[in-house]
């Protein structure tokens, strides 16, 4: 086609043929020009008396064209930046044709001299015109810009969708949909009533309670939003309002991901959650952000997982000296190290990057770490965190998230780490399961490590007591979005493929966060403990799963089948609660808390156990665990964890096969 012949032409020959149709157009101006002037063509003499004019006329346009950028710009993309280019150098090439004028006054044939005023808006009007049918022409859709062209056909096989705010993103937005051809907008909505019912790039704009009235005249299928600096609470109310109706609720990103350059505008996403919850974030304190960390060698074990990668690249931002990434799992620690390099690199970062392999259950390889690199502040992110899989590994379960971190603190204290922090959840109040309460036992081996000015340190063969100079403190929060185990991401999957969408029982609720805020939370957090804290992050309200299931089917443009609705797109099932699942989880303990000084941050005052006896609660469970004596590690957790009352006996699946196969305990 000639298009594609035209757009593959090499850069010169593109400039060139313009060149040679602006100096066509400015002749042709000039004519029109006397024209309309004199009424008729039998005075105009271009190769006689007017040949003057009409040779200065290219002579002075064409190097005017180019100073100003004219050929320069990309014809698909032109925008109100080249079109004042235009403007501006036509209006100057006419000024200077005026001079020209005004000085062959004794030429000897006659110019008017309102000529001038005649060829500088016939200029415009062909060149600046010509630029924007061509505009419409290599992009493909002559319809689409509102044109309105009799006979010119367009593509009714697109999804119709309507871009729901019509401010520069939502213009932007359309202006890409219309280049790319793969969707078709047709309306904006938008909360301004000054612009309601007006057409905007040739789209109707209409008020959102017109929606309704929006989807019967244009039968758009979907809704865009168009909104990036809207805070999530205007977000989830504009969410709620569009749940009724049957439209896929999509959005462009936020403005932040824009003006850093990560994302493009017309990068369409689903619906972030966060938005559906509502939750604004508030800025973290700058002071209690830096305590910990600016100047300072910073460690965080798990820095490949959910939390953990986020806590690092929230210290990255603090000017940390050196930051030591411990990992266990290679293509996290590989992953998560490549992706903070590229940072380091385009932000022109002074930090040192360390990656390290190791695992937690190995205190030689802490300590080895943490006194090599005289790390000051430690985040302790690393554990088993999936509750049905911790549930059926018990062994692995408290031998990482208890022994694990007992070797992480212990490794500190040697090395005179400053600051601790735990990443704790709240599944460790009043558990019903084996992930839970082996989390609140590692809460409870900093508690009774923060009473001890020199502990003797469990399974130290010296029998010396260390000196402890470390602040201990845990943060414990809920649910985060997008984590690994997440829902959300498993509901999507559900829905795209038609459903069901398992829950597990109609009543489960969870408090939620996103990761930056649990993250920043969590070192704010961290720089207010004295020794011993527990903290708790405000997590807002809780949310109930099937709600929650619920909306995600009716923002997918879908609806939800049930007895009411037989004839609904996808169906939600109750699967039943998981092994050690609660249907509520809590923050507290008790109700002893008390505020801090930033205001989404809880101090709680709950009871431990002193350090030496701790110590021998450790030393029983360790030895039960490694003798597979499942019942006896039952009796531990319930006599130590206040509140702990499973709902079914502890089953290893290893112990277990082992006793179907009339084996003995292995030695671990």
């Amino acid at each position: 086609m000639l298009r594609e012949r035209l757009l593959g032409l090499r850069r010169r020959d593109k400039r060139l043929l313009q060149v040679a149709a602006d100096i066509v157009l400015v002749w042709l101006a000039m004519w029109l020009a006397f024209v309309v002037r004199l009424g008729t063509d039998e005075l105009i003499d271009p190769l006689g008396g007017h040949l003057w004019l009409f040779a200065l006329a290219p002579v002075l346009a064409i190097p005017l064209f180019v100073r100003f950028g004219m050929y320069r710009a990309v014809m698909r993309y032109l925008g109100n930046d080249a079109l004042l280019a235009i403007v501006k150098a036509v209006t100057l090439s006419s000024l200077l044709l005026a001079l020209a004028v005004y000085w062959h006054r004794d030429a000897p044939a006659f110019v008017p001299r309102s000529l001038v005023f005649n060829y500088w808006w016939l200029t415009l009007v062909l060149i600046g015109g010509l630029r924007l049918l061509m505009r419409q022409y290599f992009m493909g859709d002559w319809y689409a810009a509102g044109l309105g062209i009799p006979f010119v056909g367009r593509d009714d096989t697109l999804p119709r969708v309507a871009i729901y705010g019509a401010g520069a993103a939502g213009n932007q937005l359309a202006a890409a949909l219309r280049m790319g051809k793969a969707m078709r907008p047709v309306a904006f909505i938008d909360d301004d009533s000054s612009i309601a019912n007006r057409a905007i790039a040739g789209l109707k704009v209409y008020k959102p309670k017109h929606i309704q009235q929006m989807i019967e005249e244009t039968s758009a299928s979907e809704v865009l939003l168009a909104i990036p600096s809207a805070t999530r609470g205007r977000r989830r109310e504009i969410l709620t309002a569009l749940e009724p109706f049957p439209l896929h609720v999509r959005s462009v990103p936020g403005f932040m991901d824009l003006a850093s350059g990560r994302v493009k505008v017309e990068d369409i996403q689903e619906v972030d959650i966060a938005d559906l919850l509502g939750r604004d974030a508030v800025a973290p304190r700058v002071e209690l952000f830096q305590r910990c960390i600016r100047g300072q060698v910073v460690m965080v074990t798990g820095a490949g997982g959910s939390i953990g990668s986020e806590l690092c690249r929230q210290i990255l931002t603090q000017a940390p000296t050196a930051l030591i990434l411990f990992e266990h799992s290679e293509f996290n620690l590989y992953s998560i190290h490549q992706e903070l390099e590229r940072r380091i690199q385009r932000e022109a970062l002074n930090l040192q990057l360390v990656p390290i392999l190791g695992s937690i259950r190995n205190p030689g390889r802490l300590l080895d770490v943490m006194r090599t690199w005289k790390v000051d502040t430690v985040y302790h992110a690393a554990a088993y965190k999936h509750v049905p899989i911790v549930e059926h590994n018990v062994a692995e379960g408290v031998l990482n998230n208890v022994l694990g971190t007992l070797n992480t603190a212990q490794a500190a204290i040697k090395s005179g780490v400053q600051h601790f922090v735990l990443i704790s959840t709240d599944k460790a109040v009043r558990p019903t399961n084996v992930m839970g309460s082996t989390k609140r036992l590692a809460e409870m081996v900093l508690q009774a490590l923060s009473g001890e000015p020199a502990p003797l340190l469990y399974d130290d063969a010296s029998g010396v007591h260390q000196v402890n100079k470390t602040r201990f403190t845990m943060v414990r929060f809920g649910n985060v979005l997008g984590s690994s185990g997440s829902v959300i991401p498993l509901f999507r999957e559900q829905i795209k493929r038609g459903g069901p969408v398992t829950v597990t029982h109609p009543k489960i609720t969870r408090y939620f966060m996103t990761i930056p805020e649990a993250a920043q939370l969590v070192i704010q957090a961290g720089s207010m403990g004295q020794g011993g804290d527990v903290f708790v992050l405000d997590m807002g309200e809780p949310v109930r799963i099937a709600e929650l299931a619920e909306k995600m089917i009716h923002l997918s443009g879908l609806s939800v089948r049930s007895e009411k609705n037989p004839r609904g797109d996808v169906a939600v099932e109750f699967s039943g609660l998981r092994p050690g699942e609660k249907l509520y989880e809590e923050l507290l303990i008790g109700d002893n808390v008390t505020p801090t000084e930033h205001p989404m941050i809880m101090r709680a005052n709950e009871e431990h156990l002193p350090w030496d006896e701790f110590r021998q609660v450790v030393a029983e469970l360790v030895a039960a665990v490694k003798g597979d004596d499942f019942q006896r590690v039952r009796q531990i957790l319930r006599a130590t964890v206040d509140g702990y009352v499973p709902e079914e006996e502890i089953v290893d699946w290893i112990h277990q096969q082992r006793q179907i196969a009339g084996e003995g305990p292995v030695a671990s």
